[in-house]
Order: C-alpha cells, then sequence, then structure tokens
C-alpha cells in the first residue's frame, strides 16, 4: 500500500475509534454500560471523555 492510502486508512480507524468511544460513553451515562463492559483498547479514551462531562463512575 502507498503512503496515502496508509494515512487515509489511519485517520479513518482514528475517527472510528473516536465515535465508538462516545457511543460507549453514552451508554455508561444511560447506565446500560459499565466501564468494566468497554473493550480494552477502548476504556482510556471512554474514560478521558466521561471525566471531561464530569461523570463519575
Amino acid at each position: 500500500m502507498c503512503r496515502l492510502q496508509m494515512w487515509l486508512l489511519k485517520i479513518l480507524i482514528g475517527k472510528e475509534a473516536q465515535d465508538m468511544a462516545v457511543v460507549y460513553a453514552t451508554l455508561i451515562i444511560k447506565g446500560r454500560k459499565t466501564l468494566e463492559q468497554v473493550p480494552a483498547m477502548l476504556r482510556e479514551q471512554v474514560g478521558q471523555l466521561l471525566e471531561d462531562l464530569e461523570v463519575k463512575v
């Protein structure tokens, strides 16, 4: 793969991960999930989002 394709793929995957972190944070706020139920690769991002929103977990 050329560098441009790899760069674009990295941006798209990063955006998707951020979107999923927001979804999990929303589910935690609504009481449908816990932070322990979030996939390990997203847990730190979700925790940071919750902290930024001043939500106690």
